[in-house]
């Protein structure tokens, strides 16, 4: 985070397995798309991470490296390692929970919550109070039009749960792949009654992108500054989508105090 002007970056991506548009999975390319990025917070989706006796993860580990924490959010598990949301920050993470959205007879399917702290950030006056943590939610939702609606149900009364739990309207994101092919779905219009949606952008195919499959939400104080999708360098080749990347102003209703958090 830029700490004299109050920016928060965020991204989120569909990394496809690692396997880009050549047919080729690498790791490492995926990981120089999410440093030249170089967001405070981004969900990634599709993400598999190998199982714990094999050693090191290749991507996860590299992100490491440069600060970032991951936050785990595994929907399929098996001998072969674990397959899912991924939730990666240079914030600090306070807490997370993963929640189950899945449906029956179709693919498991999960939600990231967790609480990112915005302290320790240069604030203008000294008389501030603490920021309220950011919550952060990061999802990948399902391809049946009745498994969404149902998913995003699930979704926002945890967005509304959250809300209740503090004496103030907590900063809040929710990231990720949502499947929503139009611009404009009257099933995300639960979601965008409570945040409010950055416009859509084309992200998928990679090559030659028509469809907003990947969504951004806002709220509690934060101010969007930018969006972009980014397209140049390895990020046009490294997956099937394209990354979505925004910047957010911190207001002053983000200064505040939290209780229940």
């Amino acid at each position: 985070m830029t700490e004299a002007a109050r920016i928060l970056s965020v991204a989120t991506y569909n990394i496809h397995r690692g396997i880009g548009r050549d047919r080729r999975m690498d790791h490492q390319r995926i990981a120089r798309v999410i440093l030249d990025l170089d967001v405070d917070v981004i969900a990634l989706q599709e993400v598999e991470t190998p199982p714990a006796v094999a050693g090191v993860d290749a991507l996860l580990d590299r992100l490491h490296q440069h600060g970032y924490q991951p936050v785990l959010g595994h929907t399929l598990r098996s001998a072969r390692g674990a397959y899912g949301n991924v939730l990666i920050s240079r914030l600090p993470v306070m807490r997370y929970s993963c929640q189950d959205l899945s449906q029956p007879g179709r693919e498991p399917r999960g939600l990231i919550e967790a609480r990112l702290s915005l302290d320790g950030v240069e604030r203008p006056s000294s008389t501030l109070a603490c920021r309220a943590p950011l919550c952060c939610f990061a999802t990948h939702l399902g391809l049946s039009m009745r498994e969404r609606r149902r998913q995003i149900e699930h979704l926002v009364g945890r967005i509304d749960r959250a809300r209740r739990q503090g004496l103030v309207d907590p900063p809040m994101l929710l990231l990720g792949d949502f499947n929503e092919w139009r611009r404009r779905s009257a099933r995300l219009r639960p979601i965008d009654a409570r945040l409010r949606p950055a416009p859509p952008r084309a992200t998928y195919p990679g090559g030659w992108p028509l469809l907003p499959l990947d969504r951004i939400w806002f709220g509690g104080g934060l101010r969007l500054a930018s969006l972009e999708v980014m397209r140049v360098g390895v990020a046009g080749v490294a997956s099937d989508h394209l990354p979505l990347r925004a910047a957010f102003q911190l207001t002053d209703a983000v200064e505040s105090h939290s209780a229940g958090w």
